[in-house]
């Protein structure tokens, strides 16, 4: 059995946060370990509110679990502040030093609602702890600090690798490009149409996590976690789909 983490916020709806985290980690026939760092209110239309856990509460869930089970790899959506984050990963690593993080950078619900303003510098700051960031175009500006996503994503991809998601991407809607080890790879939309959904983003960067645990190299993860989740996408009209269980045999790197 393989592990998986994901430190994230509980979404009532099961279509976003940790529970489509879980699921998708499942899909992938992965063992999914899941850490709450925020409480939502919220439906698949809607965001209500949200109670943030401190780093204390994040750790004291998750420090037993990487203590008991093998866990290489953590997928984390929304938290606090970037300062909140980096003491969760430092006392992580304590116990299991080699684990990597694939954050997620949620500033914005889907609905509108506002988690973070720009704090450039205190997101700058946990860059190199990373080993990829998987932001939309608006996050790479607001988290890079520059007025263009393409250059803000180019920018921290000098501290660790970048998946520029297609989202609000005005030269290349629907295209992601990885900017990784001085190289760009560019990954075209299996359609130019698709079924929007509540949670896209966190199935993508939570499909990418469990492909980078099942061993694959970071550009064949980032293309599999995109196909996966676009199959995702076509698996009902509803805001919210359905997880496909991966067979692994069919899994090309």
């Amino acid at each position: 059995m393989s592990y998986v983490m994901s430190l994230a916020g509980l979404d009532p709806s099961g279509g976003a946060g940790l529970l489509a985290d879980i699921k998708t980690f499942e899909a992938w026939r992965l063992r999914g370990l899941g850490v709450c760092t925020a409480l939502t209110v919220q439906t698949d239309t809607d965001f209500l509110g949200v109670e943030w856990l401190s780093a204390d509460s994040i750790i004291n869930q998750a420090l037993p679990l990487v203590q008991q089970y093998p866990v290489d790899y953590c997928k984390v959506g929304i938290i606090s502040h970037p300062d909140t984050l980096a003491e969760v990963m430092a006392a992580l690593r304590t116990v299991r030093p080699g684990i990597s993080f694939v954050l997620d950078p949620v500033l914005r619900a889907s609905a509108g609602y506002v988690f973070h303003t720009a704090i450039h510098a205190a997101w700058a700051s946990i860059l190199p702890s990373l080993t990829l960031l998987t932001p939309n175009y608006d996050e790479a500006v607001a988290m890079s600090g520059l007025p263009d996503g393409e250059l803000g994503a180019r920018s921290m991809a000098r501290h660790c690798a970048v998946l520029l998601k297609g989202g609000h991407r005005p030269s290349k809607p629907g295209h992601d490009t990885l900017f990784h080890a001085n190289t760009e790879t560019d990954f075209a939309p299996s359609s130019a149409t698709a079924y929007a959904k509540h949670g896209s983003g966190c199935v993508l960067s939570a499909a990418i996590t469990a492909a980078l645990a099942t061993g694959m190299p970071l550009p064949a993860a980032c293309r599999a976690g995109k196909d996966y989740t676009f199959r995702y996408l076509m698996s009902s009209p509803a805001l919210v789909g359905w997880h496909e269980a991966e067979e692994r045999q069919t899994i090309h790197y």
